[in-house]
C-alpha cells in the first residue's frame, strides 16, 4: 500500500489498471501528471504486471492486488488510501469469452461495479462536508460503445442520449453497470461520470482481440480468421489517446454527465487485417516472399455480431477540447513497431500462460 500522498492534487484509484487501457492510463498520469495512482487489479488472464513495469519504481504509484467484488477488501483500500477520484476500468470485456463463460461477466461487471459504488458512497458521505462541497470528488465508470448495440446504416453515429441496444452478454452486463452508476447518482447523490469509448487497440493489448491477434498469428504463421465476410465496421481508438481522455473527463468533466469518446477512424474488419498485411509485408517479409495475405482464411460469424459502431466525440471536444491525436494509419504502425519490438518478451510471456491464440466464444 502507497502511504506518502505527497500533497498532490489527486489521489487516483484505478480499478483493472494492470489491463490493457488501465496500463496506459497508469502510465500516462505517471510521466504526464502529478497526481498519485493506487492500482487495484485482480491479475486475471488480462491483468499484467510487466504492462506497468515502466512506472512500477516511480513513488507516486501503488498497487493492490484485489477482487472489485470483495466489499471487505475493497473498503480497506478506499479507507487507506482515500482516493478522491476513482476511475473504474475493471472488467471483463471480451465478447467472445462473454459467450463462453457469461457468469464471469455478470459477477465482476454487475456485482464488481455495485460494490465499488456503494464503497465509494461510504467514502463520500464520511467526508466533512466542506470538504465535499469544495473538493474534486468523482468515481468515473468507463464503458463502452457496444452498450448501444449496432447501427442500421453507415450514416448514423453513436451520442450520449442513443439508447440502449446491447447484443451480447458483455455487453448487457456493461449496460446494466452503467444503469447502476447513473442510479446512484440520482438517488444516493454520489458523484459520477461515465464515458464510452470505441474499439481500443495499442501496445501491451492482450492477444485474443483482433488487432494484435492478427499481428501475433501473422508473425507465427497461423490462420488468420475473419468473422463472417469481414464487412464489421468498428471505430478505432489508439489507447493513448483514450488515456489522455479519460484523465481529462476524470478530472475536469462535469458531474453527472456522460462522455462518448471515438478515435474519427470507421474501418472494415477485412480492412483493418488487409493494413496490418500490408505493414508486416513492408517491415517483416515472409522468409517465403508471399504476402501475409495468404494467412487469411473466412470462419462462421460469432453469434449476435453486431454490423457496425460509430461515435460521435463532438460533446468531448466542445466541452472538454479533446480530440485524438493518432489517425489509423499512424497508430496501426506504431502498434505493429511495439509487437514486433516486443514479440520475444512480454508478447511471449503472455503466450506462455494458458491462452495459444485459439477462437472463443464458438
Amino acid at each position: 500500500m502507497m502511504n506518502n500522498l505527497n500533497n498532490n492534487p489527486n489521489r487516483i484509484l484505478i480499478t483493472g489498471g494492470a489491463g490493457f487501457i488501465g496500463s496506459a492510463l497508469s502510465r500516462y498520469i505517471i510521466d504526464e501528471k502529478k497526481d498519485d495512482i493506487l492500482i487495484v487489479d485482480k491479475l486475471t488472464y488480462a491483468g499484467n504486471l510487466e504492462s506497468l513495469q515502466p512506472i512500477s519504481a516511480n513513488n507516486r504509484y501503488g498497487f493492490e492486488q484485489a477482487d472489485i467484488c470483495d466489499k471487505d477488501v475493497i473498503d480497506k483500500i478506499f479507507t487507506d488510501f482515500k482516493p478522491n477520484i476513482i476511475i473504474h476500468l475493471a472488467a471483463e470485456s471480451h465478447v467472445d469469452r462473454s459467450i463462453d463463460s457469461p457468469s464471469d461477466f455478470i459477477n465482476t461487471n454487475i456485482i464488481g461495479t455495485y460494490t465499488l459504488l456503494e464503497c465509494f458512497r461510504k467514502l463520500y458521505f464520511n467526508l466533512p462536508e466542506e470538504e465535499r462541497a469544495n473538493g474534486r470528488y468523482v468515481f468515473h465508470h468507463v464503458s463502452t460503445d457496444e452498450v448501444y448495440g449496432d447501427l442500421e446504416d453507415d450514416i448514423s453515429l453513436f451520442t450520449e442520449d442513443t439508447k440502449y441496444s446491447p447484443s451480447s452478454p458483455y455487453s448487457a452486463s456493461k449496460a446494466s453497470s452503467d444503469h447502476l452508476v447513473r442510479a446512484w447518482n440520482r438517488t444516493f447523490k454520489i458523484p459520477i461520470v461515465v464515458t464510452n469509448c470505441s474499439n481500443n487497440y495499442g501496445p501491451y493489448h492482450f492477444p485474443e482481440k483482433l488487432i494484435p491477434l492478427v499481428i501475433l498469428s501473422a508473425l507465427s504463421g497461423k490462420d488468420l480468421p475473419i468473422y463472417g465476410e469481414g464487412d464489421q465496421i468498428r471505430d478505432w481508438l489508439y489507447v493513448d489517446d483514450h488515456a489522455r481522455a479519460l484523465y481529462k473527463v476524470a478530472t475536469a468533466g462535469r458531474i453527472g454527465e456522460t462522455y462518448n469518446i471515438g478515435g474519427h477512424n470507421e474501418k472494415k474488419n477485412i480492412d483493418v487485417v488487409h493494413k496490418i498485411c500490408e505493414i508486416l509485408d513492408t517491415i517483416k517479409k515472409r522468409e517465403d516472399g508471399k504476402s501475409y495475405k495468404e494467412q487469411i482464411i473466412f470462419v462462421k460469424d460469432r453469434p449476435g455480431h453486431d454490423r457496425r459502431y460509430a461515435i460521435d466525440a463532438k460533446k468531448i471536444h466542445k466541452d472538454l477540447n479533446w480530440l485524438p491525436e493518432e489517425t489509423f494509419e499512424t497508430g496501426i504502425l506504431k502498434t505493429i513497431e511495439w509487437y514486433l519490438a516486443n514479440k520475444d518478451s512480454w508478447c511471449k510471456n503472455i503466450l506462455d500462460g494458458s491462452y495459444k491464440l485459439e477462437r472463443l466464444g464458438i
